[in-house]
């Protein structure tokens, strides 16, 4: 495979750019699984310089399932407007009410949990009951948190899950 073909193909699988998927190729040696990890790694070194950033900007985004039985407000802060506008963001911000529908979870991030819970069993309950440690829904591969890091380095801002209500009928 030529390294066009590759760097096309890897823009598929990651949505980073051009010039970013042709740097991980050649860093990994043309081999894709290694530069896939590379963009990763720069995605979180991105996500972490860019944390610091204000983000008041942003979308809610509303979702309803199951006939009208379970509704999702979400609040997703950027540093622009224009951001907010980006069909990108537009889209992650959908995915993440369908899977706080989906998913039913409790608290956003592990740090919001006041209980304490043993070790062994801490790791489980986060995924369960943590937004950002649940596994993505459309893609069990990948992580809520991974998700929201990639991105932040695809699109160079800070972006925030700021909070979510979540509401089924009868309860």
């Amino acid at each position: 495979m030529s390294l066009h073909e590759l760097v096309k193909k890897l823009r598929e699988m990651t949505s980073c750019g051009v010039v970013d998927c042709k740097k991980a190729l050649q860093e990994a040696n043309g081999d894709i699984k290694e530069a896939t990890n590379i963009l990763k790694k720069k995605g979180i070194q991105l996500a972490a310089k860019k944390a610091e950033r204000v983000a008041r900007q942003g979308k809610i985004e509303s979702y309803i399932h199951a006939q009208g039985k379970i509704g999702v407000l979400v609040e997703i802060n950027c540093e622009t407007d224009f951001v907010a506008k980006n069909e990108d963001f537009k889209k992650f911000a959908k995915d993440i009410a369908m899977q706080i529908a989906a998913m039913d979870p409790k608290y956003i991030k592990k740090e919001e949990m006041h209980q304490e819970v043993p070790e062994k069993e801490a790791q489980e309950l986060h995924k369960h009951m943590c937004l950002l440690e649940q596994p993505f829904i459309k893609d069990s591969s990948t992580t809520i948190n991974e998700y929201l890091t990639s991105l932040i380095g695809k699109i160079g801002e800070n972006i925030v899950i700021r909070r979510f209500s979540r509401y089924q009928l009868g309860e």
